[in-house]
């Protein structure tokens, strides 16, 4: 059964990798369109600007919560790659602490100041501002249960993985 839910997320998690590029793609032909404009045809357009960082907002927030895989993040190497399973063990265990309690604490004023920014809209696309910034509200929960998952992993005896710097890679 487990089998079958490793199945699955990994082809949720392929799904996300290709909104995301769909989203670079956006990003860049917009670039490319904004270059034109401005340079080719001397015509200043600001929903461009709006829009490329409505897709960076959206492709960073996102990729964290769904894309990024535990060994991808980038740690504080000079303690976490000498250390041993039992000592990497508390550090997990102390940082999924520590980030699940900043982000449960932060998490009501988050989504209260996301919904109230609902009376405001960016100046050229008008897209509301509740809408753009939802995603840090996906992003804080998807944090919550990463690292909630990790610690109670990380007291069951699972080590997390140690940084192998031999087999670093771009994630190909």
């Amino acid at each position: 059964m487990s089998s079958k839910f490793a199945m699955v997320g990994e082809w949720l998690r392929n799904r996300a990798e290709n909104l995301i590029a769909f989203m670079l793609l956006g990003m860049f032909v917009i670039f490319l369109m904004q270059i034109a404009f401005r340079y080719v045809l001397n015509v200043s357009i600001g929903w461009t600007h709006e829009a490329s960082v409505a897709l960076w907002i959206w492709m960073v927030l996102f990729g964290s919560a769904f894309v990024i895989r535990e060994i991808d993040e980038i740690r504080f190497d000079l303690f976490w790659g000498p250390a041993a399973d039992g000592p990497r063990r508390v550090m997990q265990v102390i940082s999924a602490v520590s980030l699940v309690f900043l982000f449960g604490w932060s998490l009501p004023a988050v989504i209260d100041y996301v919904t109230f920014m609902k009376v405001e809209s960016t100046a050229y696309l008008k897209i509301r501002f509740d809408y753009l910034f939802s995603i840090y509200v996906v992003f804080a929960v998807a944090m919550i249960i990463r690292y909630v998952w990790l610690c109670v992993q990380a007291i069951r005896g699972k080590a997390p993985d140690s940084f192998d710097p031999t087999k670093a890679s771009s994630g190909v």
